[in-house]
């Protein structure tokens, strides 16, 4: 197993690795030594899988465990869920020494973590992950939030967790489709800041069922996301990098009604951002071409119907923005990802070069 520790405004460390479950008992008495009651939120495909393993470890820690658990999918992400949450600790008398846990992908994460921010001010949150996307993206970094129909997270707020277990064994039980959206988040890592990581993928050819090989790349995009939010904790400067091909692809996402899964999303803005720079002069033709082809060695698609008009339209409800001025991230050279500030009319006639 590996641990990787986080930074920011609490220090938590990340534990990688196949069956790491089994230390949360005693990582979780380590970091909520006085939790007597902890609240396992998890999600009706996970339940099944895990639920009672989780629970017998959380037993370990000598806590009392109650579970909430929710319809899988996007279109559960919302606060009447959240409230759900609430309603539950509440019966069950929790108090601030209590503990939320996530059980679960990048839905279940973001709603525990938003439950637990909030419930009496904030409680403390241990995430276990169980998908490539929240394992490398969604568990790490302390962004929590729900959906609103205007779009994507657009509620929320920055709770870091107090412990996050990842478990690579789980992966085994993922659909197919489930950890090819995933790799699209890990693909981002290389793009924006991890040339090596990029090697890594391009010489596994597609294939990551190596054990050893998986859990260095989840442990690398992990490190990678540590290393950005020790100094952007709060998305207002680098951490913003984090975001490339997320600008499109929420948007894309929204507009699908939350029905498109948000990796895919992610792959098509990428790809779409791609093309756009080739278009700007500032992506060399080479350069993306290795890039499209990495995104295409492991099945995920580089592009979209949408139009430059609707990305826009659509991105100047996204919360990145500041003001008039949206933050465009922009990779021109694999490993490297800059900040672009771009007024509305600015973006448009980028995408629509």
């Amino acid at each position: 197993m590996r641990t990787v520790r986080v930074s920011a405004s609490k220090e938590y460390d990340v534990i990688i690795g196949r069956d790491a479950i089994s230390v949360l008992g005693t990582e979780a008495k380590k970091v909520c030594p006085n939790a007597t009651k902890a609240l396992l939120v998890s999600e009706t495909n996970v339940v099944p899988l895990y639920l009672d393993s989780v629970k017998n470890e959380l037993a370990k820690a000598g806590v009392d465990v109650s579970c909430y658990v929710f319809e899988a999918g996007e279109r559960s992400k919302n606060i009447n869920e959240i409230a759900g949450m609430w309603n539950k600790m509440a019966e069950e008398g929790f108090t601030r020494t209590d503990v939320v846990v996530s059980l679960g992908g990048g839905v279940t994460t973001d709603m525990a973590g938003f439950a637990a921010s909030t419930f009496l001010r904030g409680i403390s949150v241990i995430h276990i992950p169980t998908s490539l996307l929240a394992m490398v993206d969604a568990s790490v970094g302390g962004k929590t939030g729900i959906d609103i129909p205007m779009g994507k997270n657009q509620v929320g707020a920055f709770w870091q967790p107090s412990l996050v277990i990842e478990d690579t064994s789980m992966l085994k039980s993922l659909p197919d489709e489930v950890f090819t959206e995933g790799m699209a988040e890990v693909i981002k890592y290389a793009f924006i800041m991890d040339e090596p990581l990029y090697e890594v993928l391009k010489n596994a050819n597609g294939d990551l069922s190596d054990e050893s090989v998986l859990e260095d790349v989840i442990t690398s995009c992990v490190e990678d996301k540590a290393d950005v939010i020790k100094s952007d904790e709060k998305d207002n400067g680098r951490r913003q990098i984090l975001n490339y091909g997320h600008t499109a692809g929420h948007v894309i996402e929204r507009d699908s009604g939350f029905t498109k899964p948000h990796g895919i999303c992610v792959a098509k803005g990428m790809g779409i951002f791609i093309d756009a720079c080739v278009k700007a002069g500032t992506l060399a033709d080479s350069e993306a071409s290795k890039m499209l082809s990495l995104l295409k060695l492991y099945n995920l698609p580089a592009e979209d119907e949408i139009t430059p008009e609707e990305i826009v339209a659509g991105a100047m409800n996204d919360k990145k923005k500041r003001g008039d001025i949206l933050s465009v991230i922009l990779s021109n050279k694999i490993g490297s990802a800059e900040i672009k500030k771009m007024t509305k009319e600015e973006f448009l006639e980028f995408l629509s070069l």
